[in-house]
């Protein structure tokens, strides 16, 4: 069973850092493109970041360009989020999916986690 477990969200204040993770399970993970997808309340889903297999091509959406990184290890089964200079408008639940053979900005997935809420208030 294909499995995507998140972690590592939390409160925090503007300007504040936070990391995410997501643990694969039941798939090999180091074959993949991953992705990070948010959805603020109310909203619809937004993709902000993509990774390529093996971790040397990274993509980000404007929203969050120069503010997150995306970093994988593949040893590990696992994908990170590095979330700096938190802003309240990044305040959303944040999912890693896969499921696209290539980096691009879509949002329809075959595979997602539950999410991890993160939430930036002062």
């Amino acid at each position: 069973e294909v499995r995507l477990v998140e972690s590592g969200g939390g409160s925090v204040q503007p300007g504040g850092s936070l990391r995410l993770s997501c643990a694969g399970f039941g798939f090999t993970f180091s074959l993949f493109v991953m992705n990070w997808v948010r959805q603020a309340p109310g909203k619809g889903l937004e993709w902000i970041s993509c990774i390529n297999s093996g971790g040397e091509f990274t993509y980000y959406a404007d929203s969050v360009k120069g503010r997150f990184s995306i970093s994988r290890d593949n040893a590990k089964n696992t994908l990170y989020l590095q979330l700096n200079s938190l802003k309240t408008e990044d305040t959303a639940m944040y999912y890693c999916a896969f499921g696209n053979s290539h980096c691009d900005a879509r949002t329809e997935f075959d595979y997602w986690g539950q999410g991890t809420q993160v939430t930036v208030a002062s």
